[in-house]
Formats: structure tokens, sequence, C-alpha cells
């Protein structure tokens, strides 16, 4: 059973989450480009080798394991938190919560002050609405 978070509940436990979300989003850019370089140099040792160093494709698989690992570890931390990932990129995160009998998203993304708006659970980010819940 999901944790339902109050928008006062959401917003006090940002000190601990916004941290989390922006090493996120920093190794999901790394991993982005950790993967650019790995599959650039695939490429080469796929045509003739380039003249590559035989280290190097391996020090480039190295460093997208490294920065794989390191996203995992944020994204369970915030899922352990009861908070759901919804875009790596831009640390856009849900709080499960209750409209009444209803159960909706507090929707929070890096940058935001605080947690400010909220959706219906088939809604998304497009279909977000200000606080209060019962407006």
């Amino acid at each position: 059973m999901p944790r339902y978070f109050t928008p006062e509940e959401a917003d006090a436990l940002l000190p601990e989450l916004r941290p989390l979300v922006e090493s996120m989003v920093r190794h999901r850019q790394r991993l982005g480009t950790a993967l650019e370089r790995r599959d650039r140099l695939q490429a080469l040792v796929g045509g003739n080798g380039g003249g590559l160093p035989p280290a190097e494709l391996a020090e480039a698989n190295a460093a997208v394991e490294v920065e794989r690992s390191a996203l995992e570890r944020c994204v369970q931390e915030i899922n352990d938190m009861g908070v759901q990932v919804k875009d790596l990129e831009l640390g856009l995160v849900d709080f499960p919560a209750l409209r009444g009998s209803e159960e909706v998203l507090l929707c929070w993304r890096l940058g935001e002050d605080a947690v400010l708006f909220w959706h219906g659970l088939e809604e998304g980010f497009a279909g977000r609405k200000p606080l209060p819940l019962d407006g």
C-alpha cells in the first residue's frame, strides 16, 4: 500500500529529497555522456579498431556502469521515501496523495521552491493543477 502525503508532508521532505533529485539528474546526464562515448568507441572497434588502445573501451564501459549504478541508487532512495520518479532528466517526482477518497499525485520538479501542484493518476505533468487539493 502506498504512503500518502499531504502537501505539508511533501514540502517537509524536500530538504532531504532535493539533493537526491539533483544527484539523480546529474548522474542521468553523465550516463548519457558515457553512453555516447562508449558507442563512439564501439563503432571504431567495429570498423578496424581505429588504433584504439584496448583499455579505452574497457574504461568507457566502466564509466557507464558507474553512472548507471549511481543513478539506480538515487532512484531507489527516492522510491524508498515513498516518492515516485517520473522524469530522470527533469528531476520530476510525484507524491501519492488523497483528494477525499480519490488517489492523486502531488507534483514537484527540481527548481521549484515547494510542492505547488497536483494531478490525477492518468493526467501527468501536462495536467498539473495548482494546490490546494480541494480547490
